[in-house]
């Protein structure tokens, strides 16, 4: 099994400092859901894993296995196996999808024979029409599309880690049933380990997660079960950290 630990984080944009020290730590084959408000930091988390250049590591530490992220560019730490879901999928016109994840594994070393197979296979499994795998990635497509899409990225590429930035967001009932299945069977076909990142309960029923995490202010404040994310349902978030 490997991990990815996540040790006194502090993380600042523009000289304000967003997340004051998170802990927190995830296994392969694991799924781990972050909920709080919003401005609570989960998003300033998704992108300092991933290394975007304007969320500023001062402090603290991102390792998978021991292995130091903090540093490297974006590229290297997708070779060293991260994925980011990104709640607003950038487009990229004149690049297909298939020709992306071609680059990806190349990048990461990987053989790549069998890719338009997996791409059609994973494309059809999730209701991807044939027309939006011959467009630039995310041109013109749907909020739903898009979630589809980077689930099909997802399965193919084989990450040992996956962060979710709200995933559920722009699905309709029946995609966010698919794409949330989708994920929760690679936990167990690929071992991939989930960070989702969500406001809603119903992804959850779905995912089915291990841990579930309440950030405050930039801060886990609380860690349990699937009982929290029920608990927060019910309370909210004030009446939960009251209790």
């Amino acid at each position: 099994m490997s991990t990815l630990k996540i040790e006194g984080l502090r993380v600042s944009v523009a000289g304000n400092e967003i997340l004051h020290g998170v802990d927190l730590e995830i296994g392969t084959g694991e799924v781990h859901a972050l909920m709080g408000p919003n401005g609570s930091g989960k998003s300033t988390l998704s992108h300092a894993l991933m290394g975007n250049a304007d969320y500023e590591v001062t402090a603290g530490s991102i390792t998978i296995d021991g292995d130091e992220l903090v540093g490297l560019p974006t590229w290297q730490r997708a070779q060293r196996g991260l994925f980011l879901a990104m709640q607003y999928p950038v487009e990229v016109p004149g690049v297909p999808l298939e020709t992306l994840v071609a680059a990806s594994m190349r990048a990461r070393g990987l053989d790549a024979s069998g890719l338009h197979d997996a791409v059609l296979a994973e494309a059809s499994s999730l209701g991807v029409r044939a027309e939006l795998l011959a467009r630039g990635v995310n041109d013109e497509f749907s909020g739903g599309e898009q979630k589809r899409a980077e689930t099909v990225q997802l399965a193919v590429l084989q990450p040992q880690f996956a962060i979710l930035d709200e995933i559920d967001s722009g699905l309709d009932v029946d995609s966010l049933r698919e794409v949330s299945q989708r994920v929760e069977r690679m936990t167990h076909e690929s071992n991939l380990g989930v960070l989702a990142i969500t406001h809603y309960v119903r992804v959850l029923a779905e995912l089915r997660p291990d841990r579930v995490h309440v950030m405050l202010d930039g801060r886990i404040a609380l860690s349990g079960g699937r009982e929290l994310a029920d608990q927060l349902e019910a309370s909210g978030y004030e009446g939960i950290v009251a209790s």
